[in-house]
């Protein structure tokens, strides 16, 4: 593979270029790792785009407001390319990645790039190498990157360390206030989207926004927020409304923490905690070698059969690899 031509082809906007490069980055051979750290090193960090993160649980309607909002988006002239990660099976691996069947208009829209990627049981709701494919369709010359999460919990946060901006998409009648003041993923959000407020829907989303509205008001204040943030806000993502108000909020708050200094903050903040996660996922990957794979195969015939404790055999392994893996017996 030509990395240098796969460059250009990104900085020349290229579509077929941006797809091949997020595949590159997304697969596990080693071969393919090192042309992929190739490829990264060889971006232009200038070229940045706003980071939107969204999430919310099954069914709460994340795909249609993804399709309206970016529509509206890509109508104002803005490229937006989304990142869509669709949960693999524990059993066989596999991921349905149907996401630009439930986007059907925006993936005709020429503005518009859409990519849906198995988690691959990472948890946290995203993809292992999502933070490299927002790199690139940035690389691309896209203005927005969407990145939805699969359906998450309240303890599932790590999109907000992807993005610039955290939505969070909640169902009407979906909890009290009481839910609201939980810990998680709630601290994180930036604006609250109570979708489907239209129809039969739209007094129980009025209720439920006024509920997280009144939670919101019971934590404590983050230092990257203005005054009236977190907000809660009601959303039709089928009727097209409350869609543009929540851009303008969007861009209200991007402007302010711009000017204050947080944006530039929250990057490198978040580019620390990506070298943290690498640095972790290289160790524990030194387990899946021999000799480190025999010593935990004996290991874990050892927990199995009650002759050791799981903490006691962890803590036996770590210290065999403190020593560094020469010192590991042989398998």
């Amino acid at each position: 593979m030509d990395i240098a031509a796969l460059a250009a082809g990104l900085a020349a906007q290229d579509r077929r270029s941006l797809a091949r490069a997020i595949t590159l980055v997304e697969s596990a051979r080693a071969d393919h790792r090192a042309l992929a750290l190739d490829l990264l090193g060889r971006l232009d960090p200038a070229k940045q785009a706003l980071r939107i993160g969204l999430s919310g649980t099954p069914g709460v309607g994340k795909s249609t407001f993804i399709e309206s909002f970016g529509l509206m988006l890509t109508a104002l002239g803005l490229r937006v390319a989304v990142l869509a990660v669709d949960p693999s099976s524990a059993r066989s691996g596999g991921s349905i990645l149907g996401d630009k069947t439930r986007m059907e208009q925006l993936s005709r829209d020429p503005r518009a790039f859409i990519r849906p990627s198995p988690s691959q049981a990472h948890m946290g709701g995203v993809a292992r190498r999502s933070r490299e494919a927002v790199a690139l369709c940035e690389a691309a010359g896209f203005d927005i990157v969407l990145i939805e999460t699969v359906g998450v919990g309240q303890s599932e946060t790590v999109v907000s360390e992807l993005c610039d901006i955290f939505l969070l998409l909640l169902a009407p009648a979906g909890g009290d206030e009481l839910q609201g003041v939980k810990r998680g993923i709630m601290e994180m959000a930036d604006i609250i989207l109570v979708n489907k407020a239209d129809g039969d829907l739209k007094q129980a989303a009025m209720r439920t926004c006024a509920d997280y509205a009144g939670a919101l008001r019971l934590l404590r204040r983050r230092p990257q927020d203005p005054s009236g943030f977190p907000m809660a806000m009601t959303v039709s993502a089928l009727a097209n409304e409350g869609l543009a108000s929540a851009w303008q909020q969007i861009e209200t708050l991007i402007s302010w923490r711009r000017q204050h200094g947080h944006w530039a903050g929250r990057r490198s903040a978040q580019a620390q905690h990506w070298f943290g996660e690498e640095v972790r996922r290289g160790l524990l990957s030194v387990l899946d070698h021999d000799p480190a794979m025999g010593v935990m195969a004996q290991l874990g015939a050892e927990v199995a059969a009650g002759a050791l404790t799981p903490e006691t055999a962890a803590a036996r392994l770590l210290s065999l690899l403190g020593r560094g893996e020469n010192h590991l017996p042989a398998p």
